[in-house]
């Protein structure tokens, strides 16, 4: 395996530590995501702040460590940040690759030797900022990219049901033709199931605000300031227009991932819930000759190299695989979790990969989703009333009338003879055939008006 080389030496700002970190951890090609490190920029940040007003750093050389601090976050010195995400399971990898490059860049604005322990790790531990990091880059993730993602996605779904709202085609069970409904109807399932899936990971979000940071090393909050965390989390705030806050345990925040675990579980149903709109968008996109063909979907690439014309669901079927990373992820977050022994989580670096990689996954899936599937899609209105008149499944609004066994034979009959179920029940059932198309009439059969208000 070819591993990711390490910076040219002449522009290297890391120390031996990471050095060392580099040489030892040659396990995969993944480092720490973007996010992660523009939170720990940030935190770092705060952190160098909040020694200062404490009285903790002397004011030239927390002004050095904030403005290092703060290219970090920015991504300036992204490629400093190679060590692998297979490290050692606090993190402390990361963070001294972090203290490292700040220490560097502040001791060149200053000419003052600054100390990537003492000053830049002044009142932290790897063991309280990397969980503080972890929930810092969730939070942000969520609430400026999934949420929004989730939403978007859910408009689109409604504008297409309100303009399909009178449409009317065959349901399905077990895919095989049931009742009617409208084609409004199916698409508030499916926004519901956003809108749902919204509200769950919504319910996790406060746990996430919870920040590690001011226990130092197991919770007790050794060589730190007593007010150190509450000050920490006031000046993460004021950059991301969060509320973060100290957590009311630091035992608990230090040796667990909770909250991130109940978190990626929230994810995992939101990717089941993509997949199953996605899954409909294929089938009922299936075709065009000899699949259902209820809806075309745009013409994003060529779907063969061999086959001319040929048309895929490429977006569907890119989002079921990311969705089924997501799940994947979940499975090794879960497992992630259970690693709190006594006083540390010690797999922190692959909860934080997997947790970021996941909303950042169902973001783009969603958005992907939203407007290149979703947007865009027409209805095959021809082709669905067609089909609908043949459905034998329409005798079911004549049970009351003749009877479940009367009705299956019509079904039978309707179905092996290829004829309409309509001519084949004014044969059998001795009702006239406008009575028939009275009680038949499929707008009635879809109960439109118990239908939830999102079809309207």
């Amino acid at each position: 395996m070819s591993f990711k080389q390490k910076s040219n030496p002449e522009s290297i700002l890391y120390g031996q530590e990471t050095e060392k970190a580099l040489e030892n951890f040659q396990i995969s090609q993944l480092t720490m995501p973007r996010m992660f490190i523009r939170s720990l920029g940030l935190l770092k940040y705060a952190c160098a702040k909040a020694n200062r007003d404490l009285g903790k750093l002397e004011p030239e050389i927390s002004t050095a460590i904030q403005r290092a601090a703060i290219e970090v976050a920015e991504g300036i010195h992204d490629d400093q940040f190679n060590v692998d995400v297979f490290q050692t399971g606090s993190g402390t990898s990361t963070n001294m690759n972090a203290n490292e490059v700040i220490a560097k860049l502040a001791s060149a604005s200053t000419g003052a030797a600054v100390h990537p322990n003492d000053h830049v790790n002044c009142g932290q531990s790897s063991n309280d900022i990397i969980p503080s990091c972890i929930h810092i880059s969730a939070a942000f993730s969520v609430s400026e990219s999934l949420l929004p993602a989730l939403d978007h996605l859910a408009d689109k779904i409604d504008e297409q049901a309100h303009a399909n709202r009178k449409t009317i085609k065959t349901g399905r069970t077990h895919l095989m033709d049931a009742v009617p409904m409208t084609f409004g109807q199916e698409l508030s399932g499916w926004s519901a199931q956003i809108k749902n899936a919204k509200s769950h990971v919504e319910v996790c979000f406060p746990q996430l605000l919870e920040l590690a940071v001011g226990g130092s090393a197991i919770g007790t909050g050794i060589n730190t300031h007593p007010q150190f965390g509450e000050e920490v989390t006031k000046n993460i705030n004021k950059r991301l227009n969060l509320q973060f806050k100290e957590a009311d345990n630091h035992f608990a925040a230090i040796s667990s991932q909770d909250a991130v675990v109940a978190l990626s579980g929230s994810l995992r149903s939101t990717a089941l819930s993509l997949s199953k709109i996605a899954n409909d968008l294929r089938w009922l996109r299936s075709g065009p000759t000899s699949g259902l063909g209820e809806i075309t979907l745009k013409k994003l690439q060529a779907g063969s190299s061999i086959m001319p014309g040929k048309v895929n669901p490429v977006i569907p079927e890119s989002v079921l695989m990311a969705c089924t990373q997501v799940q994947g992820n979940d499975f090794a977050i879960s497992l992630g979790g259970q690693a709190g022994n006594f006083q540390l989580n010690t797999m922190l670096p692959l909860i934080a990969f997997n947790i970021i990689q996941s909303i950042e996954l169902l973001s783009n899936a969603s958005t992907a989703l939203a407007e290149k599937a979703i947007d865009g899609m027409t209805v095959n209105h021809d082709h669905i009333s067609d089909k609908l008149w043949r459905n034998p499944i329409l005798v079911t609004s004549l049970v009351d009338k003749l009877g479940y066994d009367k009705c299956a034979e019509i079904a039978e009959k309707s179905f092996h003879e290829q004829r309409s179920v309509l001519d084949v029940a004014e044969e059998l059932s001795g009702i006239s055939r406008a009575d028939l198309k009275t009680y038949m009439d499929p707008s009635k059969l879809t109960n439109e008006h118990r239908s939830n208000k999102n079809t309207s």
